[in-house]
């Protein structure tokens, strides 16, 4: 039997926004579809969701930091 491959993804930040409030922390684990971060852009609040169930490896920003399109914002092992 072939042993298992671990694969990582990388959320990334689809816009320049302001971080409100992280959902999870390193060793969680998350559904399809789940909230991971809560993103503040032009007065809108922006949910940052898993495109896949997986555990979350790093969160790789805090609340209150602004990032910029492109930005890691949290690395998941599927």
């Amino acid at each position: 039997m072939a042993p298992e491959m671990s694969h990582t993804s990388e959320i990334l930040a689809e816009m320049v926004a302001s971080v409100l409030s992280i959902a999870v922390a390193p060793g969680d684990g998350v559904d399809t579809g789940g909230v991971l971060i809560l993103l503040e852009s032009m007065k809108m609040e922006i949910p940052v969701l898993a495109e896949k169930a997986g555990t979350v490896r790093e969160v790789r920003v805090v609340p209150g930091d602004v990032i910029q399109e492109g930005d890691v914002l949290v690395v998941l092992d599927h």
